[in-house]
């Protein structure tokens, strides 16, 4: 899904005026173990995590809604 998106950038900062996305599992948290991750539930490995920026909510949804659809296909 965070590789479909078109509006989101594939990023991980915090408090920025555009729309991020960021899978933490494969980036920000890849190093740590399960245990260290709080496996189950805190940090699940489909966790996608999103930050919402400026841009119209039209154009946020149709990226999600096309992004899942690519991932789900």
């Amino acid at each position: 899904m965070v590789d479909g998106v078109d509006v989101f950038s594939h990023l991980a900062n915090i408090g920025d005026a555009k729309s991020l996305i960021i899978h933490p599992a494969s980036t920000t948290h890849r190093q740590l173990s399960d245990e260290q991750r709080g496996w189950p539930p805190a940090l699940v490995p489909t966790l996608v995590r999103l930050s919402i920026g400026i841009e119209t909510a039209d154009d946020i949804i149709a990226d999600l809604e096309q992004a899942l659809a690519k991932a789900t296909a």
